[in-house]
Parts: C-alpha cells; sequence; structure tokens
C-alpha cells in the first residue's frame, strides 16, 4: 500500500491537533498526567542509588493503616509558590520510599494541589511541578519510577474552602493515594 506524503502530513497534523487541548477551570477531568522521568533525572537517581541512599526499611502493608506510623501521613503540604518538599516532612517521604522499595508490586498516585490564587493554568502546572518533587525525591530514595504515577489538579480540588492564609496553606499539598 503507497501512503503519499500529503496524507501522511495530513495524519500528523491531525494527531497534533488532537494533542491540544484548552484548559477548562470547571473540570477537573483537564488534570495534567505525567509518568515520564527524564534521562537526566534517571543519572541523578543512578548516582543516588549507588551511593546508598536506599531506605530499605522493610515496613509492612499494616503499616499503612497505622496510625504511629509515619506511612499514616498522606498529605505532604508545600510554602507559597513552592515545589519543595519542605523538610518537616522528611520522615515521612523517606517512610513511603522505603515502603515502595520493599514493596515493587505497589503503585501509588501523586496528587498535586495548589491555593486558588495564581491563573488555573499556573496552578495546574505549580500542582504538577509539586507531584513530580515528590516522585524524584521518592526515587531517590528507593522507589521505581514505574511505580509512581503523578495527576496535578490545580486548583480544583481544595482541601479547604477558604480565602485566607490557613485555607491556602491546607491548599497548597500533594496528596499520597495507595490503592
Amino acid at each position: 500500500m503507497k501512503i503519499s506524503s500529503k496524507a501522511l502530513l495530513a495524519a500528523a497534523f491531525a494527531l497534533a491537533l488532537t494533542g491540544c487541548s484548552s484548559l477548562d477551570k470547571k473540570q477537573p477531568a483537564s488534570a495534567s498526567v505525567q509518568s515520564g522521568i527524564s534521562s537526566g533525572e534517571m543519572s541523578d537517581i543512578d548516582a543516588a542509588r549507588s551511593a546508598g541512599m536506599s531506605d530499605g526499611s522493610g515496613m509492612g502493608a499494616a503499616a499503612l493503616n497505622d496510625p504511629s506510623s509515619p506511612l499514616s501521613t498522606r498529605v505532604i503540604y508545600f510554602d507559597y509558590d513552592s515545589t519543595n518538599v519542605r523538610s518537616d516532612f522528611e520522615n515521612v517521604v523517606q517512610a513511603h520510599a522505603g515502603y515502595l522499595a520493599s514493596n515493587p508490586s505497589t503503585e501509588i498516585t501523586l496528587e498535586g494541589h495548589a491555593d486558588e490564587r495564581g491563573t488555573p493554568e499556573y496552578n495546574l502546572a505549580l500542582g504538577e511541578r509539586r507531584a513530580l518533587a515528590l516522585r524524584k525525591q521518592l526515587v531517590l530514595l528507593g522507589a521505581s519510577a514505574g511505580q509512581i504515577r503523578t495527576v496535578s489538579y490545580g486548583e480544583e480540588r481544595p482541601a479547604v474552602m477558604g480565602s485566607d492564609e490557613s485555607a491556602y496553606a491546607m491548599n497548597r499539598r500533594v496528596e499520597i493515594v495507595y490503592p
């Protein structure tokens, strides 16, 4: 079967248009999903693993529901307009990374969120950057990149309604979702 270059060009153009979509503030379905990791990040991850940064805590599934376990903390909060995981969540991130490393068949979803300040597009991107930052830390600490899916909801799913700093602080987060 012979395909003309015009037909190939038209098909490529149609595929490119299919990949473009507008962001609709009212539809959480516009969430951005990311599952890849760059080759540069993989180099950092491989270097960290060879340096022995994997936790390997060996926590069992029961620890996921134990309120005294750091694994029971499933929300990581962020400072204003920041993608840096706060130091007060280091032990929680290490515990989740150790659990994932010890349970390679377990998969999680990291749901990134932002407060209502900023445009919907900016907040969607900020939620994605936050989820990816947490994903990178988990992988650096021993989890497999294939175990972690990220999604951003931006400002679309606030944990707390309100337009004051206490509400904003609760909405700047990444939620760790186990199946």
